[in-house]
């Protein structure tokens, strides 16, 4: 965290941020652009690189101020993480479709979870936190091979050739482009349709031509995606709904 007389503090203090905000800066080395995070509950984090310009900074907080408001609002009205039950009947979401869980005696010859007929089947688990596992394994592997098939069309269209792709746990973020080119995809994402899905997936796709969220990244993903904003929309409606692993 940073002194309340850092340039940088000072610059974003300056802004007309609603007062309920409870907000932080921090200074990333290694960062090269001003990332923003907001918690589950609404809190606001702003990780600015060592040597930020308060100026630069305080726009480009400026310029995301309406969407901002309107997530941090979103996320105090659902600041729950959804918590599932693991018995007979439990809603669960994949690519959109809803589907009753079913716990079925342990098998040796089919052990891991799967859709069968219209039902997600949990061969019975060790414990509660066995199940929730196996699930997320199952949306992981699930996830992985259905993004790896459209990944490469994707990328055409964004004009990018990313290293590799990974479906993983990435906490409070739903997608990631690492330096090295790896694009990375939460697994809870794939509870969503696949128009929302595919928008996480271009929005990281974007990040290999452009850093950051400003003017030239909005501009290739908007290109790539015409109706982005109306899908960012959509996106941050279902978001808070994504359950993320908790289990009862």
């Amino acid at each position: 965290m940073t002194a309340p007389d850092d340039p940088v503090h000072e610059a974003i203090a300056s802004l007309p941020l609603p007062d309920e905000w409870d907000w932080e800066l921090v200074v990333r080395p290694r960062r090269r652009t001003l990332g923003i995070d907001i918690a589950p509950d609404g809190r606001v984090r702003f990780a600015a690189p060592q040597d930020a310009d308060p100026r630069e900074v305080a726009d480009a907080v400026r310029s995301r101020l309406p969407r901002l408001a309107d997530e941090v609002r979103r996320r105090r009205r659902h600041p729950a993480e959804p918590v599932k039950e693991l018995v007979d009947g439990t809603g669960f979401a994949y690519l959109g479709r809803r589907y009753r869980l079913s716990v079925v005696p342990a098998d040796e010859e089919r052990p891991r979870v799967r859709l069968h007929r219209g039902r997600l089947v949990l061969p019975a688990p060790v414990d509660r936190q066995d199940g929730g596992r196996r699930i997320t394994d199952w949306y992981t592997e699930r996830g992985t091979d259905w993004l790896a098939v459209r990944l490469p069309s994707y990328a055409g269209v964004v004009g990018v050739a990313p290293r590799a792709l990974e479906v993983r746990d990435l906490g409070t973020h739903w997608g990631a482009c690492g330096p090295d080119g790896t694009i990375t995809v939460h697994w809870a994402v794939l509870q969503l349709s696949p128009a929302l899905v595919d928008l996480v997936l271009f929005h990281e796709l974007c990040h290999l031509r452009a850093p950051g969220h400003g003017i030239a990244f909005h501009g290739h993903l908007r290109r790539a995606l015409p109706d982005a904003e109306e899908r960012e929309r959509l996106f941050a409606d279902e978001e808070p709904g994504l359950w993320r692993g908790a289990v009862r």
